[in-house]
Formats: structure tokens, sequence, C-alpha cells
């Protein structure tokens, strides 16, 4: 049986391997793991949705309608207690470019500059959203910690570096990935969807 074809929405090879750790840590196969680089391109609609849910399930309408594959997609970023939950959707562009991790982990050690550590809670929040077949379905998964005062660790990326989960006195970016999977906001999401992936891989 030749396995199904799966599109995760994405280019960081990272979520991708993420994907394929959880499955197989899961017991599931039969499915096979693509990106967006091994699929023709098309038309990524800009994301606009007020929310990571929104966002997170029109990317995955789109992979879908453009490749006729089941696609997954996630949205993701950190909510700030300090900074009323914020950047949320905005943190992959929190510093006007698109993905710049330094320029955005900058201006966010700049903005939280003065605020005390007990009041540098935060959480990582992922939405996770499976599009195949006709169903939708979405999870979300959420990694409480605070904000460190300077980057550290070189694993990761995004603000891991500046994210310390509760719990632990390393940042994100210093665990290994098998620490990450096991805790991390995408992690939980994703095994949100491990019955709908495990249908459809026929498990």
């Amino acid at each position: 049986m030749t396995a199904r074809r799966v599109l995760v929405a994405s280019r960081n090879a990272k979520k991708l391997d993420e994907l394929r750790r959880i499955l197989a840590e899961a017991g599931i196969a039969g499915l096979e793991i693509v990106g967006l680089d091994e699929v023709p391109p098309y038309d990524e609609a800009p994301e606009t949705g007020a929310t990571f849910e929104e966002n997170a399930l029109a990317k995955a309408r789109d992979g879908a309608a453009a490749t006729g594959l089941a696609c997954v997609a996630d949205d993701s970023g950190i909510a700030v207690d300090a900074l009323n939950g914020m950047p949320g959707v905005l943190s992959a562009r929190w510093s006007g470019g698109h993905g710049d991790d330094a320029a955005n982990n900058a201006l966010l050690l700049a903005q939280l500059a003065d605020v005390p550590d007990e009041r540098r809670g935060a959480r990582f929040v992922s939405a996770c959203a499976l599009v195949a077949d006709g169903r939708e379905t979405v999870a979300v998964g959420e990694w409480p910690g605070t904000i460190n005062r300077k980057p550290v660790g070189d694993n990761g990326f995004g603000y891991d570096p500046l994210f310390v989960p509760d719990g632990d006195t390393r940042t994100s970016a210093q665990l290994t990935a098998a620490e990450k999977d096991a805790a991390s906001h995408r992690g939980r999401a994703l095994r949100a969807l491990l019955p709908a992936l495990a249908e459809l891989a026929g498990a």
C-alpha cells in the first residue's frame, strides 16, 4: 500500500520533522509528510485572521484546494501578559518584516525592558488545522512560561531563545528536539490532531 501524501503548509524543515517525529512516536505509519517546496507553487493567501485558528484554517484550506492533498497548517506565536497578549498573531512580523527573528526578539526585549521578573509571564500558542476529504479539524496547544532578559540557546527558532517554560530554567532554544516535542505548544496541538491523522492513514 502506498503512503498517503499529506502536505504541511510550511517551508520550515523543523516543522516538518516535528510532525514526522510525533507520527512515528504515535506509531502512525502510511503517511508521507511533504512541505511546500515539494509541491507546485500556488498563491498563498496573506495571514489576515484575527486568531491563530482562523489563520491556520485558511492556510490548510488553501493548500488542500491547490494541491488536492490532505493539508496540515499551523499558525503560532507568543502571547505576552504585560503586552495584553501581543504579539499574538503578529508574532512573525512584530518588528515590521516577516520572520526576522533577531529583530523581533530585540523589539520584544526592548518593550519589556522595565517589566519586573514576576510580570514577564507569556505563553506560546499554536493552532493546527487539518483539511482532508472535505473535513476540517482544528486543535490548539498552549505552552506557558516567562520571557528571559536576553536570548540564550541555539536550538529552535522564533522567540525560542527568550522563552523559559514553566518548571524549567532553560530557554526553549536550549531544549533537545525530544524535550521540545513533548512539551511545546505545536507538539500539543499536533498530538490533538493524531486521531484525525490516524484515520487518514487508515490506522
